[in-house]
Order: C-alpha cells, then sequence, then structure tokens
C-alpha cells in the first residue's frame, strides 16, 4: 500500500504502520530493545517529520507537472533492469535454516545494559559528551545575532 497509495500523507500512514509490524518481528526475535529503539526512531520521529513535510509542502495533482511518456517508459525499464540484478544477486544464494537460540536472554534490555556499562563504558561516555557537544553547537548556530549581543 506504501507503494500503490496515490495519496502521499496516506502512503506515509502505511509506512508508519509497516513500521510497526517490522517492530513486532524484533519482538518475536526476543530483541526488547530494538523494538522501543525502532518504534521511538523511525515510527515515532523520522515518520513524523516525513509526515509533517509531506502535508508542509501541499502537494496539489493541478500543481503537478504531468511526466511525458518516455519518462514513463525510461522509469519501467530502469526498474525492470533493476529487478533483474536483484533476481540475479539472489540466485545463487541458499536459503538459511535459524538456529534455535539456546539462550533465551540474549537480547533483553537487561543483558544489552550490563554489556555496555561494563565492557564498553568509555565508547558510551565518549559519544555522549560528542553529542552534547554536537547539540551546544546546533543552539549556537540557531541563535540569532541580537540574541549574542545580549550575552
Amino acid at each position: 500500500m506504501v507503494v500503490v497509495s496515490k495519496s502521499p500523507v496516506h502512503s506515509v500512514l502505511y509506512l508508519i504502520i509497516t513500521f510497526f509490524t517490522i517492530a513486532g518481528h524484533y519482538v518475536l526475535l526476543n530483541a526488547e530493545f530494538l523494538f522501543i529503539v525502532h518504534i521511538i526512531v523511525y515510527a515515532g520521529a523520522i515518520m513524523v517529520l516525513f509526515l509533517y513535510v509531506i502535508m508542509m509542502l501541499n502537494l496539489n495533482i493541478e500543481t503537478e507537472p504531468h511526466k511525458s511518456t518516455m519518462l514513463k517508459f525510461a522509469a519501467t525499464i530502469c526498474a525492470g533492469l533493476l529487478l533483474v540484478v536483484l533476481v540475479g544477486s539472489l540466485k545463487g544464494t541458499e536459503t538459511l535454516a535459524v538456529n534455535a537460540v539456546s539462550d533465551p536472554d540474549l537480547g533483553s534490555v537487561q543483558r544489552l545494559g550490563k554489556v555496555m556499562f561494563d565492557e564498553f563504558l568509555l565508547p558510551f561516555e565518549i559519544s555522549s559528551v560528542l553529542l552534547l557537544a554536537a547539540m551546544v553547537g546546533a543552539v549556537m548556530l540557531g541563535k540569532s545575532e541580537k540574541a549574542n549581543d545580549i550575552l
């Protein structure tokens, strides 16, 4: 429905539903952290941003330029060639058998937190300081000149 939908707003809403179903697969794979991050980042932040941009663009059928028949034909040929390349690249692969996970606590948030704060504490703290510096830099770039004169 994402591809077939005529309205870009409906297409984004269908994409949000698709992201929720992908997040459901993370739950089935016992990866709760990936489930939560996927919901927050993709379905929450990025898709809302896409929806906001599409609504701000105010796309109307009347104002959309009409595509020539030659351009549509070229797009169809390119899509067909892409399909041939994808089928050719997957032709030699063999199906993978998914082994049952022997550790049921493998994808849990508790185990991820323990590994992150035991083995990767220094890189985690360095990345947090880097993100803090980027946030301060973005605020400083976003301030107006009048605000700089006051300070």
